[in-house]
């Protein structure tokens, strides 16, 4: 069914959206989730063991496609030529890291984190993979080779987000608390730039995004001993941040997408998700959910979908959202510049 509103869309209103898609069949809490670049298809992963394929065209799993793992999936992700994907969770108190060929169905374990894998994240090419563990280092590897091409870039403390440039020039690393902020050289394998320092409780590993023009980073961050529950922008080269950053929340962030156009903001703590406009910081809605875990933005934008429990929640973003972000031609010329990608 469709996406439904009982209120207006101002920018202090809470709004009722009710999910035009709910996928059930995890028996455990859901960690990760991550659209295929088609729009079509989804991947989950949880503490049931299982990485589950859905489609999400029928709202069902595809079975024949799940993948049963030894220990806890903490993280999923799939490449942009929707060749690859990729699991991380543990094993045995190591990092377990695995990568499926979905075209040929072989299977690639790389092994060097001592502890669990927390995050990962593919570059936009679909040739490297980087994984971030709770060993306090992330590592690069070859999805070609399985090989390891570099690292470990050492940190301060266990890793919750990492996110390759869109050159693939540069890592961006956030701490599991979000105090700790990190900005990497692939090439040069050294430190760049530092924000934060080590910090404590909650944890939070949401996401963190670099702008298209990679030049400025986008993340969830905390100053302070407060949790992580305002989102700033920084410039990559400095790590000082940029304009007015958004606040609103007042629990730690569990959720974190940015729109690959740079538009549309989402943010999701416990019972709350909210959309902005980035560029203007509008806050464009706020809406009441169940205690969210995870939250993704599906590529073209017209979906948002987040996970709480065993269970996973698909809405249509409002088109008066979409609206608002940019003209209906350009909202259209995305979306077919987008289909055309995928």
């Amino acid at each position: 069914m469709a996406s439904t509103l009982t209120q207006s869309t101002t920018a202090n209103t809470t709004m009722f959206l009710a999910p035009a898609m709910t996928l059930r069949g995890h028996e455990d809490q859901i960690r990760s989730i991550s659209y295929f670049p088609n729009g079509k298809q989804m991947i989950s992963g949880s503490d049931d063991l299982t990485a589950r394929q859905w489609d999400i065209q029928v709202g069902k799993e595809i079975p024949k496609l799940r993948d049963v793992c030894k220990r806890q999936i903490r993280a999923v992700a799939v490449s942009r030529d929707g060749r690859w994907v990729v699991t991380g969770g543990s094993h045995s108190g190591r990092g377990e890291l695995k990568a499926c060929d979905v075209q040929t169905g072989i299977v690639k374990t790389f092994e060097g984190h001592s502890k669990e894998t927390y995050c990962i994240d593919i570059s936009t090419d679909s040739t490297l993979l980087v994984s971030g563990a709770n060993d306090r280092s992330a590592r690069i590897w070859s999805l070609e080779t399985g090989k390891l091409v570099a690292g470990p870039f050492t940190s301060l403390q266990g890793l919750g987000a990492v996110r390759f440039s869109h050159d693939s020039k540069k890592l961006a690393v956030k701490s599991d608390v979000g105090k700790c902020l990190e900005v990497w050289g692939v090439h040069t394998q050294k430190l760049d730039v530092r924000a934060g320092t080590f910090g404590y409780d909650p944890m939070s590993y949401a996401s963190v995004f670099w702008t298209k023009k990679n030049l400025t980073i986008v993340a969830a961050f905390s100053f302070t001993d407060d949790p992580a529950r305002t989102i700033h922008e920084f410039d990559a080269s400095t790590l000082k941040t940029v304009g007015t950053s958004f606040e609103g929340h007042t629990m730690v962030l569990a959720g974190l997408a940015l729109s690959s156009d740079d538009t549309l903001l989402v943010t999701g703590c416990y019972e709350t998700i909210k959309l902005w406009a980035f560029e203007s910081r509008h806050l464009l809605a706020s809406f009441n959910v169940l205690p969210l875990d995870s939250l993704t933005l599906s590529p073209d934008s017209r979906q948002l979908a987040y996970t709480s429990g065993s269970t996973i929640y698909i809405y249509n973003t409002p088109a008066e959202i979409l609206a608002s972000i940019g003209s209906a031609s350009d909202a259209q010329a995305s979306v077919r510049r987008l289909i055309q990608i995928v």
